[in-house]
């Protein structure tokens, strides 16, 4: 491995993988160059990476299966360029490590020998080539309405007054519709896909859902072309009701202009305020 690259590591500091990815992305920054991102800093003011994301690609780190590194740089439509999860490798070859947020010996070396192999491994084209990485939902914020309860991500996912969602990683995007709307038509039974290679405008058709009560329109929250469709709704559209934030996706769009987009949708906790509104009219 000696291309250079960003290197963006966990924050978490409550589990013993989070402090070995810091310890990782350091060994790597001393050992073949480039530069380290501070995730806090990144949340905070993504412009001052601006240049050096501009000119190294990102090579995100993770400690666990929460993958914060990955949230985050989806969250900033960030290309990852590679990554890798510590307790994942761990998991691969049988490994265990001190129990201690203080990285101990058998911690450290660890991540001494998954930091040699990742050096001397080339780059894998799969990894160059694709940058989504669309992380399940880890947070909810609910609603209670009547006997219903209603969950909506509390980050990562934005919404459109439609209730269809988008999620983003690097220059992709993942669409669906919201819990809300699989409740409102109840069991689906049809899920027609767009064809690959369409061309969507924001709020322009990307699909549409049926069920026995109602047939509805999915309204794209972002444009962009087609590049993949959910064959799984398509053969089995029960996965929208089951799981419309992560299974029950419809289509997989290339962006065209999300910071355009973006202004004029919703994120989660402001989604949640829009349910609470539409909700208060079912009840007058």
């Amino acid at each position: 491995m000696s291309e250079k690259y960003a290197y963006l590591p966990c924050n978490g500091l409550d589990k013993p993988e989070g402090p070995l990815s810091r310890e990782a992305a350091l060994l790597m920054l001393e050992a073949a160059g480039g530069e380290l991102v501070c995730p806090v800093l990144l949340a905070r003011s993504q412009a001052r990476y601006a240049k050096v994301l501009g000119e190294l690609p990102l090579f995100a780190v993770d400690g666990c299966a929460t993958r914060c590194a990955s949230r985050l740089a989806a969250d900033h439509g960030l290309a990852v360029a590679r990554k890798v999860q510590i307790a994942e490798a761990l998991k691969a070859v049988g490994a265990s490590v001190e129990g201690s947020l203080v990285p101990g010996p058998q911690g450290l070396a660890f991540v001494r020998n998954l930091v040699a192999g990742l050096l001397a491994a080339p780059t894998p084209a799969a990894q160059s080539e694709t940058t989504a990485d669309f992380a399940a939902p880890v947070t909810y914020l609910t609603l209670t309405h009547d006997k219903f309860i209603f969950r909506v991500p509390a980050d990562g996912y934005y919404f459109n007054e439609n209730d269809c969602w988008v999620r983003v990683s690097g220059n992709r995007a993942r669409v669906g519709i919201s819990d809300f709307m699989q409740q409102y038509l109840s069991d689906v039974i049809f899920c027609t896909p767009p064809d690959l290679g369409a061309t969507i405008e924001q709020f322009g058709e990307v699909g549409t859902v049926e069920s026995s009560k109602a047939s509805f329109e999915v309204v794209s929250p972002v444009a962009g072309r087609v590049v993949a469709v959910n064959q799984g709704v398509a053969d089995a559209p029960e996965l929208v009701n089951e799981d419309p934030y992560e299974r029950g996706w419809i289509a997989e769009l290339e962006l065209a202009d999300f910071a355009a987009d973006r202004e004029l949708l919703l994120d989660g906790p402001q989604y949640l305020e829009h349910l609470k509104q539409k909700t208060a009219e079912f009840r007058g």
